[in-house]
């Protein structure tokens, strides 16, 4: 498990205790992937089944200054990995992203699917796909590909929730103030142990069946403005404390994607159904993280 002491990493992680599987997990500090001897020394000298990355470089706008640096991490890092485990035997899980697609206007209503033509239209993605099609080329038979997109989940201590989801509970549980979301980008609220899950269930099935690209992210779509307000509603804040923008009223190094939503139907080649709606996870998701046990929890609409 390589990425363990992220959001997805540790559920991946409390998954694969829970089943009594011997884990070894890797934050930061215990394997550099940059590193490609390091890399095949550790997967040498633990000689894993399965190899599951969550690493990557994820500041979004830092990237388009610094697309080298994330490149490292983010396509050279599942090289290394790859080649790693193509010398071991191991089968490689990585988790890639949304971002590998544009996003154009023009390809707003219709999902992307998983053979879709990526075109990304950021360092970010541009760093992510070249991680893709390096672990593909490098592991073609032993790879799966997850993409997933606006990911949260439960922070370390699991009292809280982490992401734009964590963020905006905090703000409708313990201030009074407005917040500003946008409200013309579109896209997967995508809840972590649901992600997890899948992952693992992926890295159970015969190669067969779970190699190649899956689209792991919540069903149905929406904006980060209703998003927003489904988590103040959740936690018995005042929605109407959200207020709508356009993606124009913010400034920032990258530009995200008007159209971020994805199609699931790879999910059928394993047999293995797409993860549940975004509205039900969240509900559970802020149920079970539940920063503060005297707030309510309602349903969202």
């Amino acid at each position: 498990m390589v990425g363990a002491g992220g959001t997805l990493g540790r559920e991946v992680t409390a998954r694969l205790a829970a089943r009594g599987a011997d884990i070894v997990a890797l934050g930061r500090d215990g394997l550099d992937i940059t590193d490609a001897r390091a890399v095949e020394r550790a997967v040498a000298d633990h000689r894993p089944q399965a190899v599951v990355n969550c690493a990557a470089w994820t500041a979004v706008d830092d990237a388009e200054a610094q697309e080298a640096a994330a490149a490292r991490i983010n396509a050279d890092g599942p090289r290394n990995l790859a080649r790693a485990c193509a010398a071991s035997g191991a089968r490689l899980l990585h988790v890639s992203t949304d971002y590998v697609f544009g996003g154009a206007p023009e390809d707003f209503g219709t999902p992307y699917g998983e053979l879709a033509t990526p075109a990304p239209h950021t360092a970010y993605g541009r760093t992510k796909l070249a991680g893709e099609r390096a672990a593909l080329a490098e592991l073609p038979h032993a790879t799966t590909v997850v993409r997933t997109a606006w990911l949260y989940g439960r922070s370390a201590s699991g009292t809280a929730t982490t992401g734009f989801v964590g963020t905006m509970a905090r703000i409708a549980r313990h201030e009074e103030r407005t917040v500003d979301v946008v409200d013309d980008q579109h896209g997967q609220p995508t809840w972590a142990g649901d992600l997890a899950d899948r992952l693992v269930a992926l890295g159970g099935l015969p190669l067969e069946r779970s190699t190649g690209i899956f689209h792991g992210t919540g069903g149905g779509h929406t904006t980060w403005y209703a998003l927003a307000r489904a988590v103040f509603q959740l936690v018995g804040a005042d929605p109407e404390r959200v207020r709508r923008i356009d993606s124009g009223q913010l400034v920032r190094a990258a530009r995200r994607p008007a159209w971020s939503v994805l199609g699931h139907d790879g999910w059928a080649k394993a047999g293995l159904p797409p993860l549940r709606h975004w509205r039900a996870a969240l509900t559970e998701a802020l149920t079970d993280a539940a920063a503060d046990p005297k707030t309510p929890v309602a349903e969202a609409r």
